[in-house]
């Protein structure tokens, strides 16, 4: 397998059309499962996979002459796991042949010229890889849990992908992301609980602390209680509302809420700047935010309303979505930004909620009279999206709250709630910490989120899932 700048620079050495990008990651992922209080499977796996993007920018032809026009700007992608060397002309050929059949770019702009962005000094580098070692003393906690009452389910992942990114324009960047992630599922008569952390080594990760969390919530549900559907004070933990904001933060999109199509329109433009909230709650994205980091600057292999493959390359900084309660900034590529005459702004692959008290999950449950503690949510899907109303469902372990104590498990619900909303009813939020989603691990694990108190969350219907 030949070094991953090699596969770069012949791609763009034999590419014929206006403009390339080549984008290589060579992957390495180790897992570890459990069930029944087993271990069942581990292994370590590494891959390639790259990408070959062509840019192809035609003269208009107006009444007869060429050139009287604009230009006509189309992009082919095709992507490949080979690791062969022979291979590459081929991909770039194909590549070549789908932007010359393609539609026309929405989002077309000049690339990006080499001196526009950071210099990466490690583009030589080797690609760091990961090994079963990592999971050693998680291993051996969970052997140590296995001797318990509870059945015991699970899994752990950490993956470490190397990205090397080159552009016909001399463009050369390159970053290292660590991910990983533990998730135990603990049972004990008939009731179940979900625990669950992110980490980038798993240096942080305490397999002894999650088990004794999930025995304190399989524990909870020694009693039963049933409650109809309604609106009830709801306590959520930081991983669910990672979940919700989360799907906020993915719809946040300048174009769509210009054109009127989401949450974020109103009347003659978008909400940037509309208050939410009278607490100082900030959300943000942030490549540099320590222990979340990611590459700092754009990856795309294929253009969206939020993500340009002609701003590949381009420096990522902060951005404030929410900002002290009010909505702050939309994503936006070059071209959309132009267009509309707002500034960049690049989703983030982390996100971070601060701007509440220190104030912990046990003492917001302590502080309730009477109400909820929703710990997880299990398949979240969109209802409407002018409206941004969510609904999805309840799942291992809602508890009720009586005088602040935990008095039992309360039977599932299905609820219908919109994140900007809830933001809107907030009445306190806690202190920000690490946490997990759970509906969108697979996809996005950077996550740290006060737990938030909604005094009218709304269970729309009860729910047979476990």
């Amino acid at each position: 397998m030949i070094a991953p700048q090699l596969v770069i620079e012949r791609a763009l050495a034999c590419a014929s059309v206006d403009d390339t990008i080549v984008i290589v990651t060579d992957s390495s992922d180790a897992t570890l499962r459990w069930a029944g209080n087993s271990m069942t499977t581990n292994g370590i796996a590494t891959s390639r996979r790259w990408e070959v993007i062509s840019i192809v920018r035609e003269a208009d032809v107006v009444r007869g002459r060429s050139g009287a026009g604009g230009t006509t700007v189309r992009v082919g992608t095709v992507s490949s796991t080979s690791v062969d060397p022979d291979d590459i002309e081929a991909v770039v050929r194909a590549s070549e042949a789908a932007a010359r059949s393609a539609e026309p770019a929405e989002d077309a702009m000049p690339l990006l010229p080499r001196e526009s962005v950071s210099d990466p000094h490690d583009w030589d580098r080797r690609a760091q890889h990961t090994s079963v070692d990592v999971f050693g003393s998680l291993a051996t906690e969970l052997n140590v849990g296995f001797d318990g009452e509870d059945a015991l389910y699970g899994f752990a992942q950490h993956t470490v992908d190397n990205v090397w990114l080159g552009t016909s324009t001399g463009v050369r960047r390159t970053f290292t992301q660590p991910t990983g992630s533990v998730e135990i599922n603990g049972k004990r008569s008939g009731a179940s609980a979900w625990v669950g952390t992110g980490t980038t080594d798993f240096q942080n990760v305490s397999a002894e602390s999650m088990l004794a969390e999930l025995s304190t919530r399989l524990g909870w549900a020694r009693n039963t209680i049933e409650l109809p559907a309604g609106r009830y004070e709801t306590v959520l933990p930081p991983s669910a509302v990672a979940d919700l904001m989360i799907y906020l933060m993915w719809t946040m999109e300048g174009r769509g809420a210009q054109e009127g199509r989401t949450a974020l329109s109103r009347a003659g433009g978008t909400r940037v700047g509309e208050k939410l909230t009278d607490l100082p709650l900030t959300l943000y994205s942030d490549p540099r935010a320590s222990g979340l980091e990611y590459a700092p600057f754009v990856i795309a292999g294929s253009s969206s309303d939020a993500v340009s493959v002609f701003d590949n390359g381009m420096d990522i900084e902060r951005v404030d979505w929410v900002r002290d309660g009010s909505v702050a900034a939309l994503s936006y590529p070059r071209a959309a930004a132009q267009k509309f005459g707002a500034p960049v702004a690049v989703p983030g692959n982390n996100l971070v909620m601060t701007g509440g008290t220190d104030t912990r999950l046990a003492e917001m449950v302590a502080a309730t009279e009477r109400g909820l503690l929703l710990t997880t949510l299990w398949y979240i899907r969109e209802v409407d999206p002018t409206s941004l109303l969510l609904t999805g469902l309840t799942r291992d372990g809602v508890y009720a709250i009586e005088d602040g104590r935990i008095t039992g498990a309360v039977n599932n619900f299905r609820f219908n709630e919109s994140p900007l909303d809830l933001l809107r009813r907030v009445t306190e939020a806690g202190a920000t910490e690490a946490t997990l989603p759970r509906e969108w691990k697979d996809w996005f694990t950077r996550t740290a989120m006060p737990p938030l108190r909604i005094p009218d969350f709304h269970m729309s219907s009860v729910s047979a899932a476990q």
